[in-house]
């Protein structure tokens, strides 16, 4: 019976090793207007479609618009809300909810 219980023991703690998928800003990111952005650590496609580089953390990430996009020079900012969620500002502006989608399709 003991070694029974040694077995289940062993084997709960080697499931509770096992990393689990933690939740990150990269990806893929939609708002409803139609605007979309990605983001693969520091990198970014900014949704006027410029690829350029930001501050970057796993739940957190801002850079400023480049000089080609609309909000040139405002620094934009993301806070991941959760997996599917990230709340934006771009300078002062209102938070924009935006959605995780699926990679852009030509």
């Amino acid at each position: 019976m003991s070694r029974w219980i040694i077995a289940i023991g062993a084997a709960l703690a080697s499931l509770a090793a096992t990393p689990a998928m933690a939740d990150v800003i990269d990806g893929h990111w939609c708002f409803p207007d139609g605007r979309r952005m990605s983001i693969e650590g520091p990198a970014i496609v900014t949704p006027d479609g410029t690829a350029t580089r930001g501050d970057y953390a796993r739940h957190y990430f801002t850079y400023v618009a480049p000089p080609t996009d609309r909000d040139a020079g405002q620094t934009i900012s993301m806070v991941l809300v959760n997996e599917e969620t990230v709340q934006l500002r771009i300078g002062s502006a209102p938070v924009e909810v935006w959605h995780r989608c699926g990679p852009p399709t030509s």
